[in-house]
C-alpha cells in the first residue's frame, strides 16, 4: 500500500525493478510461485473484471497493491509511464487538492472520507491472495497524505485484519526538511506508528542522499574502472548522468526499491534458509514498542550499475555493519543490539553466515539476554548484475537519537504554538492530540534510555544466578 506522493514515487521504482528482477530469472514468461506472491496473472480479454489464471504462460500482470495520494500528479504520471499496465482504476485512490502537509487533513479528513473507498478495495486484493503473509506500507512522516492518511490505513489494516502483520516503510525528514510543519506531522504519526505497526524501517532522507552523491563521485572519479553503463538504474529515468544531479530522487527511491526487494526475496525465490516476513517480526521486536529496525544494504553500487570488481564475501559482511551502507544516520556498533538479522542473496554457504558472524560478533555490542540474536535467511536468488547482496536489519538502541532530533524540532515550534491554528480548526482535532503525540515519544525514548543504561560494553558474560543446594 503506497500512500502520499513519496509512497507512490518509491512504490513506482519497486515494481518496477521487480518486474526486471523476476524477468532476469523466469525467461520462459511463465507464471510461476516466485511471481504469484507479488502479482496476479489475469486473464484480460473476456473484458469486465478478467479472472486469474493461475497456471501457464503470463496474460498480464497485476501488482498486488493499493496506490492512495489525495493529488492525482504522481499517480497519473505512473499510470502513463511502463507501469501503466500493472495497475488498474480499480487499485487507486486519488482526490485533486492534496493534503497541504497538514497531517490532520490527511488523517481526520481524507480518513474519513475514503474510508469505505479504501477498506473495499484492501479487502478485495486481499481476497485475491492464496495466503496473505503481511501488508507493507510504504509512506513519508513529514507531509500530510503520506503521515496523515497513511496512518489511518495503518489503523484500518489492523482494524480489518487484526491477525496479519503491518510492516512499515516510513522516510523521515531532514533536518533542512522543505516541509515547515514536518516535526508536526512526524510526531502526529510516530504515535500512530507506536500504537498499530509491528515493524517499522525507518529511512532517511539525508542518508539516501549521501549514498547517492558517494555513488555519484566514484562514477565521476573514473575510479576502480567504474564506468556506468547507459542504460542502467541509476539513470533508467534520464538519458544522461547529468540530470541525475538535479534529480537525486529517483536514485534515492531505488535504494528504498532495493532494500524491499531484498527484504522480499525469501518470499519470492528458493533458497536454503527462507526467511518468511512475518518471522523478521517475531524474531527481531522484542519488546511490541521497540519495533523500529536500522537496514543497512550492500552492495551499494548495484543502483549505479558500476563494474567494481566483486567484492570478496567477508568484505560484504564488513560492509553491512559500516555507517556508509546504513539508510539512517545513526551508530549501531557503539549502540546497543537488541537482535540483528542478516538476509543474503546469492551462491552463499551456511557456513560463510556463521563464520563472518562469529567474526564480527567481538566489535558488536548485545544485550546481556540475548548474546545470539542472530536470525538469517538465505535466497539463492541475486539481485540484477550481481553475484551476490546482503540486507542487515538491527534492532538497536541507535535509532533513539533520530527520534530525539525529531522530538526537539517538534518541541521548538510547539513552545510557541507555532502553526497550531492550521491543524486545531479541523473536526476531530484537539491539542490533546498533540501532546498525547509528544508524550508517546517521550516514552519511547525512554525505554531506550534504560536499555542504554544496561550497556556494559561487548564481551562480558552476566553474572550467573547461584542456586542454592
Amino acid at each position: 500500500v503506497a500512500v502520499g506522493q513519496c509512497g507512490n514515487q518509491v512504490g513506482c521504482r519497486f515494481w518496477d525493478l521487480a518486474l526486471r528482477e523476476h524477468a532476469a530469472v523466469n525467461k520462459k514468461g511463465i507464471y510461476d510461485e516466485a511471481l504469484s506472491s507479488f502479482f496476479r496473472n489475469v486473464d484480460t480479454r473476456s473484458g469486465g473484471d478478467g479472472r486469474d489464471i493461475s497456471k501457464g504462460k503470463i496474460c498480464s500482470l497485476k501488482a498486488r497493491a493499493l496506490l492512495i495520494d489525495m493529488e492525482e500528479g504522481v499517480v497519473n504520471e505512473i499510470l502513463q509511464g511502463p507501469l501503466r499496465d500493472v495497475f488498474d482504476s480499480k487499485q487507486l485512490i486519488t482526490d485533486v487538492s492534496g493534503s497541504g502537509n497538514n497531517w490532520a487533513v490527511g488523517h481526520k479528513v481524507y480518513g474519513c472520507q475514503y474510508r469505505e473507498n479504501i477498506v473495499e478495495k484492501l479487502r478485495k486484493t486481499a481476497e485475491h491472495c492464496d495466503c496473505l503473509q503481511c501488508f507493507f506500507i510504504i509512506h513519508s512522516m513529514g507531509g500530510g497524505t503520506g503521515s496523515g492518511l497513511g496512518t489511518f490505513v495503518l489503523n484500518l489494516l489492523e482494524d480489518e485484519f487484526p491477525e496479519v502483520y503491518r510492516f512499515v516503510t516510513s522516510v523521515y525528514p531532514s533536518g533542512e526538511d522543505d516541509v515547515i510543519t514536518s516535526p508536526y506531522n512526524s510526531v502526529l504519526a510516530m504515535k500512530e506508528l507506536n500504537e498499530h505497526a509491528d515493524c517499522v524501517l525507518p529511512i532517511e532522507n539525508e542518508s539516501l542522499f549521501d549514498i547517492v552523491n558517494k555513488i555519484q563521485q566514484m562514477v565521476n572519479s573514473g575510479k576502480l574502472g567504474s564506468v556506468v553503463k547507459p542504460n542502467s538504474l541509476l539513470t533508467s529515468s534520464a538519458s544522461s548522468t547529468k540530470t541525475v544531479q538535479q534529480k537525486p530522487f529517483d536514485s534515492m527511491n531505488n535504494i528504498i526499491a532495493n532494500l524491499l526487494l531484498n527484504l522480499t526475496s525469501s518470499a519470492r525465490f528458493e533458497g536454503s534458509l527462507n526467511m518468511d516476513l512475518n518471522e523478521i517480526s517475531m524474531n527481531l521486536v522484542p519488546f511490541p514498542q521497540l519495533h523500529y529496525l536500522v537496514s543497512s544494504l550492500t552492495p551499494l553500487y548495484t543502483l549505479a550499475d558500476v563494474n567494481v570488481p566483486s567484492r570478496r564475501l567477508d568484505q560484504m559482511f564488513s560492509d553491512a555493519f559500516s555507517r556508509d551502507h546504513q539508510l539512517l544516520k545513526a551508530d549501531p556498533k557503539h549502540s546497543l543490539y537488541l537482535a540483528c538479522a542478516l538476509l543474503v542473496r546469492g551462491n552463499v554457504q551456511v557456513s560463510d553466515l556463521r563464520r563472518n558472524i562469529e567474526r564480527l560478533k567481538p566489535s558488536l555490542n548485545f544485550v546481556s539476554w540475548n548474546q545470539e540474536g542472530w536470525k538469517t535467511g538465505l535466497c539463492s536468488v541475486p539481485p540484477v548484475g550481481h553475484s551476490h547482496s546482503l540486507l542487515a536489519l538491527a534492532n538497536n538502541t541507535c535509532v533513539k537519537p533520530t527520534f530525539m532530533e525529531l522530538k526537539d524540532r517538534f518541541m521548538r515550534l510547539y513552545k510557541k504554538k507555532a502553526h497550531l491554528h492550521h491543524y486545531l480548526h479541523i473536526d476531530g482535532m484537539e491539542q490533546s492530540c498533540f501532546s498525547e503525540a509528544i508524550s508517546s515519544l517521550s516514552d519511547l525514548i525512554e525505554e531506550y534510555n534504560e536499555l542504554d543504561a544496561t550497556k556494559s560494553g561487548p564481551g562480558i558474560d552476566p553474572a550467573r544466578l547461584k542456586i542454592a543446594v
